[in-house]
Parts: C-alpha cells; structure tokens; sequence
C-alpha cells in the first residue's frame, strides 16, 4: 500500500477543514481581536520592565547563598518576605509585589512563580526545582478570551515536588505534598500526598515523627 502524501504547510488535511488564513475570524469562538491589550495599569508596565532588569543584572548572577540580598531586592519590588525565607537566582518572578513567603519558605532554582494574581507560600515550605505556581488564567467562555488573575495559596510545612504545577485558585494545605510532575487544578487538603495528572490522593502524610524542640 502506497504511502500516503503528507499534506504541505496550507493544504487541508482529510477529514478536518482549512484554517482561516486570511481576514476575519474564521469558526473561531475566542477572538483576541476583542481581547484587552492592556489589563494592568500604566504602573505595573513600568514595574515590570525594571524588574527584569534588576533581575537580569542583580538577581539571577547572583551566589545560590546569598538569600539576603536577594530578599532585600524582592521586598525593594513589594514582597513580603519572612527573614528567613530562600529565593534561590534561578527562580523566576514575574510579579514580586504579588509574592508573600513565610519564615523558612523556599524557592529552589527553576520554579516558576507566574503570579499574574497573588501568590502565598507559607512558613516552612519548600517548592523543588521546576515547580510552576501559575495565578493566572482566562475566561474561556468569553470570546474576548478576558485575562483572570485568580490567588494561589500554598500553606505552611508543604513540598511541592520537582516539576508540579500548581494551578489557579488552587489552595495546599499545611502539611501537604505535591509528588513530582503533579498537575494540581483542585484544593489540596492538609496533611494529605497527592500525585499524577491530575492528582489524586495517595494517602495522609505520616507525622507521627513530630518532636517539639525542648
């Protein structure tokens, strides 16, 4: 049986019709045409742009050790940090006065905090390299496709594993754990191991080692 021809960059393919090209929306439902170019104020633009430029030039080169100065720029942009709280350079921002971290909280290098809505992260937790917390979405039932910026809140004791991520609106309870790879779009209850796509529970967190420092 011959092989079948593969269809070039603008032919349709069988049993599916062309896209739209050229001109008006086609059969698309959501039109970015009607979308709102610009949903933050003016300040929050200029916020922005001189971040990444601190981040680029004072953050992210900086030692993985020096966690003070890079609290110290976090909370120059807004944060509320714990004085203990670790932001390694590697981790990545976008709004830091959208970000509040708790005594001890940690970031490792490579998480991703896209907090287009409020982000906070409770004393004592840790999010492994990788990790994406993403307070932001949009409303797919609006043609106009209108940006949502939901919080996410993650609570205190909690390991959000390498690469999980953490979806809108989505709150971890303390004491909780986030397996590696997780995609988390529903609350997390406290005390309990969730893990897989989408997580599941696995069982309750075992904390019969508790010992209260005398």
């Amino acid at each position: 049986m011959p092989d079948r021809p593969t269809p070039t960059q603008h032919e349709p393919i069988e049993g599916f019709p062309a896209p739209t090209l050229e001109g008006g929306p086609g059969r698309s439902f959501q039109r970015f045409d009607r979308n709102n170019p610009n949903p933050y104020p003016a300040s929050d633009y200029a916020r922005r742009i001189l971040w990444s430029f601190v981040y680029a030039l004072l953050f992210r080169p900086t030692p993985n050790r020096l966690y003070a100065w890079r609290r110290w720029l976090l909370i120059r942009f807004g944060a509320k940090m714990g004085t203990q709280s670790k932001v390694r350079p590697k981790a990545r921002i976008k709004h830091p006065w959208l970000l509040a971290m708790g005594e001890y909280a940690t970031l490792d290098n490579n998480v991703e905090i896209y907090n287009l809505g409020p982000v906070t992260i409770g004393a004592h937790s840790c999010l492994s390299q990788d990790a994406y917390v993403c307070a932001g979405t949009h409303d797919h039932s609006d043609p106009a496709f209108a940006l949502i910026r939901p919080p996410v809140t993650i609570g205190d004791g909690v390991w959000v594993a390498a690469g999980a991520f953490i979806g809108p609106n989505v709150r971890v309870g303390d004491n909780a754990i986030v397996g590696a790879r997780a995609v988390v779009m529903k609350n997390v209850e406290a005390g309990t191991i969730v893990s897989g796509n989408p997580a599941r529970l696995v069982r309750e967190r075992d904390r019969s080692n508790n010992r209260e420092s005398s």
